[in-house]
């Protein structure tokens, strides 16, 4: 493995994984090791203003619309990737899996559509490490619940997003070698500790 990886955190809402992104980040900055941080969708400039018109709680695309107006998000950060790609730590909030899980298993697009455009998009870019939090039901949304402003994507029903974590286990269970479940249901010190040790193995 690159010693310096891609390296993504996945979940569902509330699962946490923007929270820990953020604290490898300034683990980082402190260990003054080189890196670029970026969320999907948004990024950059462009990608942003797709992730503003996607998220927008007045919006109501269909489900092959979406999926492509995540993926042009994604077409938008590929050069920023392959600029810093070996050469500088890759931290990820959601990438590939995501769209797996949320447009494939959560609203039923055809598998095959998002790897051709995925695979054309990304050609040798790949992923080196996943952290994936999961999260149960009554954690979920109860923060949620907590959440000052909430997005589209915040206000899908329970059957919805208990779809959509079955589909990330999936994709983890597939590839146990390259990811590492974090149950943030648990003490989140205790989870951050463990994230940081995984991440001190993979770049050191």
């Amino acid at each position: 493995m690159s010693k310096k990886p891609i390296i993504v955190f996945e979940g569902i809402e509330g699962s946490g994984k923007s929270h820990h992104i953020n604290k490898v980040s300034r683990f980082l900055d402190k260990n003054k090791i080189k890196f670029i941080k970026i969320r999907e969708p948004g990024g950059n400039l462009n990608s942003e203003k797709i992730r503003r018109l996607i998220l927008n709680k007045k919006s109501n695309f269909n489900k092959t619309t979406d999926l492509l107006l995540y993926l042009a998000a994604r077409s938008e950060n590929i050069n920023l990737i392959k600029k810093a790609y070996k050469k500088k730590i890759i931290l990820i909030d959601r990438f590939i899996d995501s769209t797996i899980a949320y447009q494939h298993y959560g609203l039923g697009v055809d598998l095959k559509i998002i790897n051709i455009i995925n695979k054309f998009l990304l050609k040798n870019i790949k992923v080196n490490f996943t952290f994936l939090n999961v999260v149960n039901k009554k954690n979920l949304f109860q923060r949620l619940k907590k959440r000052k402003s909430l997005n589209r994507y915040d206000q899908f029903d329970r059957s919805f997003y208990y779809k959509v974590q079955k589909g990330f286990l999936k994709l983890a269970k597939s590839n146990m070698k390259s990811y590492k479940i974090i149950d943030s249901n648990l003490d989140i010190k205790k989870n951050e500790d463990l994230i940081i040790k995984q991440i001190k193995k993979l770049i050191q």
